[in-house]
């Protein structure tokens, strides 16, 4: 289960484009609205194939809707690339992680 505190704007576009719940739930190929809540409230998060459905949806990429997510995950990845880059005796692998750690939060 993903932190509370990570943002994302599922009901926001939702409710953007005016869906309900249980509409966004058919779209997704699920019955009820009860998923869609959940994903909302961060009591579960979706499958890569439901992110990807959402994009299509929304017309937002995953990394927009889930922004909070994606920046944990981003920071998570540029700390392992410093690592990495650390650890690299080759010249031209250490480059390519440090372009990676030293990728700008936006």
């Amino acid at each position: 289960m993903t932190s509370p505190q990570l943002s994302n704007y599922l009901v926001s576009n939702r409710k953007r484009l005016a869906l309900s719940q249980k509409e966004v739930a058919f779209l997704l190929g699920n019955k009820g609205g009860a998923k869609v809540s959940r994903y909302e409230r961060f009591d579960r998060e979706p499958s890569l194939e439901t992110a990807l459905a959402l994009e299509v949806i929304f017309q937002r990429s995953a990394s927009e809707l889930f922004s909070g997510l994606y920046q944990k995950v981003e920071q998570e990845v540029m700390e392992r690339a410093t690592t990495l880059a650390d650890q690299e005796s080759n010249a031209d692998k250490r480059q390519i992680f440090t372009n990676i750690a030293n990728r700008s939060l936006n």
